[in-house]
């Protein structure tokens, strides 16, 4: 078993945070006898000098057992996430508030080398011996060797066909690192692609929001496209492949929607707390990262919403900008309607869904919208809702990326002005110009004007909160009088 023994690495040392350290000393504490060794991802990133947060960790057999025990002693929380296969998720809170996942799970195998020679990748494939030193690797399929030559390399020559999920990973992975994809590992991704019909649609989806979450999401999808994954993935790309004459726009619009989507990260950087001098500096870019400063709180508070699973908010942005392809692929067919049939085929949850639907259906009505009329951005905001802060981001992206070096400096101004009307009257005039409180609500309409429950209540109420946005009405007695006449003047009342 020479293939298993500790050795010091080639090229850089292991850099391990205090608190990884920390918590190996207290291991021997209270599992002073079990066998436990780190591996995969947290290894990599630890020769790497990559930040470490989740570790995986792999123990001959009881991964249950063992998980709980360590929940117990050091008051974390366990969720068992496959009791017959041994795999078990722990969550810590260590001190200063800095939060550690821990993945747990028996071995794939008889014994250790089995358990990683087993796995997708040789990246992927490098332990530590939690229990001995922590400065030495177990590397039997010379993973360490990849990474300094920034190869991705599978671990067998059936490891996707193991997993037909591992073929969407190699992309992400990839473009994540930067790494180039060796031809046999290639060609299994090629040859695996159609059985990611087999994953299920919740495995899937996590995996592709993992992809669209990172910054190098444009290069991940140009992989993933070029290999013949994309397609499995998203069914409308099927369609870019095509050359023919017939339908050209479908190669520019994939231009276009990879230029968008680096844009769209482009612009979430600038808006973030982790902005640079340098991370706008494209005319277009930095004149709206520049005014949207004002409202870079409410923005991030917005941006920092999770979905199920802890699926980010930046991944559904871009996905979106993906099904905005998916219109120009298949126009007979609004962009909402494409992202409902995606949200459905990624089993996205109900709220997703409706956030996906909702920025879809309203980021062309931006474009079109006439900032200065008040009434029209009252209902934008009303029917949008938040969904019409992630339209107005995705329209701007969309009006970059289709001018590009062709930006009409003036017009553009003239765009990034509507923004910025349009947000302030979500972000600080919102009670005044998008949900005024109700002067009048169905009861006093029905008791004063004897009407009946029906479609005239809503009209009303509707009429009466547009007046109000536009400052027309203000007091209950002017609500009053205008419902007056304009039940008289419709013979209504």
């Amino acid at each position: 078993m020479s293939a298993l023994v500790p050795h010091p690495p080639r090229y850089r040392p292991l850099l391990w945070a205090d608190e990884v350290l920390d918590l190996q000393e207290r291991l021997f504490d209270f599992m002073p006898d079990v066998p436990l060794y780190l591996v995969g991802g947290a290894v990599r990133d630890a020769l790497l000098h990559r930040p470490v947060h989740d570790l995986d960790l792999v123990v001959p057999q009881k991964a249950v057992t063992v998980a709980r025990k360590l929940a117990n002693a050091l008051n974390g929380e366990i969720f068992v996430m496959d009791s017959e296969r041994g795999v078990a998720r722990v969550y810590l809170t260590l001190e200063k508030g800095t939060r550690l996942v821990l993945d747990i799970t028996q071995f794939r195998g008889a014994d250790l080398l089995a358990d990683l020679q087993g796995r997708d990748f040789t990246i992927n494939a490098i332990a530590v011996d939690f229990r001995g030193d922590m400065s030495l690797l177990i590397d039997p399929l010379d993973g360490e060797v990849d990474l300094q030559q920034k190869r991705l390399r599978t671990c067998s020559d059936d490891a996707l066909a193991q997993d037909p999920l591992r073929a969407l990973r190699a992309a992400r992975l990839s473009a994540q690192f930067g790494y180039r994809i060796e031809a046999n590992t290639q060609a299994q991704v090629r040859a695996v692609a159609p059985r990611l019909a087999e994953v299920s649609p919740e495995r899937l989806r996590d995996e592709f929001f993992k992809l669209l979450g990172q910054r190098s999401a444009p290069a991940a999808l140009r992989v993933a496209h070029a290999l013949g994954v994309l397609a499995h993935v998203l069914p409308f790309t099927a369609h870019l492949a095509a050359h023919a004459p017939a339908a050209p726009y479908t190669q520019d619009g994939w231009a276009h929607t990879l230029d968008s989507i680096e844009r769209l990260l482009k612009l979430l950087e600038g808006i973030s707390y982790r902005r640079t001098d340098t991370t706008a500096t494209t005319f277009g870019l930095s004149m709206l990262v520049l005014q949207l400063d004002r409202f870079r709180a409410a923005l991030n508070e917005h941006l920092d919403t999770q979905w199920a699973n802890d699926r980010s908010h930046s991944a559904l942005l871009v996905l979106g900008a993906l099904c905005q392809l998916a219109h120009h692929v298949d126009p007979t067919q609004s962009a909402a309607a494409h992202g409902q049939a995606v949200a459905e085929g990624l089993r996205l949850s109900n709220p997703e869904k409706k956030r996906l639907s909702g920025m879809l259906a309203y980021y062309e009505r931006f474009l079109f919208l006439d900032a200065t009329q008040i009434l029209e951005v009252h209902r934008f905001w009303h029917h949008a809702e938040q969904a019409g802060v992630d339209a107005v981001l995705l329209a701007a992206v969309h009006k970059l990326a289709m001018h590009s070096v062709m930006l009409d400096h003036h017009d553009w101004l003239a765009f990034v002005e509507k923004v910025v009307i349009v947000f302030t009257a979500y972000f600080h005039d919102y009670a005044r110009v998008v949900a005024p409180p109700p002067l009048l609500n169905g009861n006093d309409l029905m008791n004063t004007f004897a009407l009946t429950s029906g479609r005239i209540i809503g009209q009303l109420l509707d009429e009466i909160r547009e007046r109000q946005a536009t400052g027309e009405l203000t007091t209950r007695d002017e609500a009053f009088a205008f419902v007056r006449r304009f039940l008289d003047l419709n013979q209504l009342g």
